[in-house]
C-alpha cells in the first residue's frame, strides 16, 4: 500500500514564499509521475505543475516563472516551491502520484492537501 502526505501549506502575505512537500511512503516500486494540483474555494481542482522521473516539468500558464516543481527520487519526494505568491494562489494543494507497486501493478494516488493561503 502507497500514502502521500502534503506538508508546507500556511498563511503568508502577497509576495511571500512557500514551499510544499509531498513524500510517498509504503511498497513503491517506482514512481513515474508527480504533480501538484489546486482547488480554490467554488472552482474546479486544476493542474499547477507536473514532474517526470526523468524531470521532465510543465506548468500552469497562471504560475510560471514564480513556481518550480521538483523531486528527489531517493526519498520518494516532490516540492513545489512557490514565490511571488498572490492572493489568488489562495487554494488546497493537492499532491498526485502516479507509480508501480510491483513489476506489474499500478497506482495513481492523491494526498490529502495542504491549505495555502494568500493574504493581500
Amino acid at each position: 500500500q502507497v500514502q502521500l502526505v502534503e506538508s508546507g501549506g500556511d498563511l503568508v502575505q502577497a509576495g511571500g514564499s512557500l514551499r510544499l512537500s509531498c513524500a510517498a511512503s509504503g511498497s513503491i516500486f517506482s514512481i513515474n509521475a508527480m504533480a501538484w494540483y489546486r482547488q480554490a474555494p467554488g472552482k474546479q481542482r486544476e493542474l499547477v505543475a507536473t514532474i517526470t522521473s526523468g524531470g521532465s516539468t510543465n506548468y500552469a500558464d497562471s504560475v510560471k516563472g514564480r513556481f518550480t516543481i521538483s523531486r528527489d527520487n531517493a526519498k520518494n519526494t516532490a516540492y513545489l516551491q512557490m514565490n511571488s505568491l498572490k492572493p489568488e494562489d489562495t487554494a488546497v494543494y493537492y499532491c498526485n502520484a502516479r507509480g508501480f507497486t510491483s513489476a506489474t501493478r499500478g497506482f495513481d494516488l492523491w494526498g490529502p492537501g495542504t491549505q495555502v493561503t494568500v493574504s493581500s
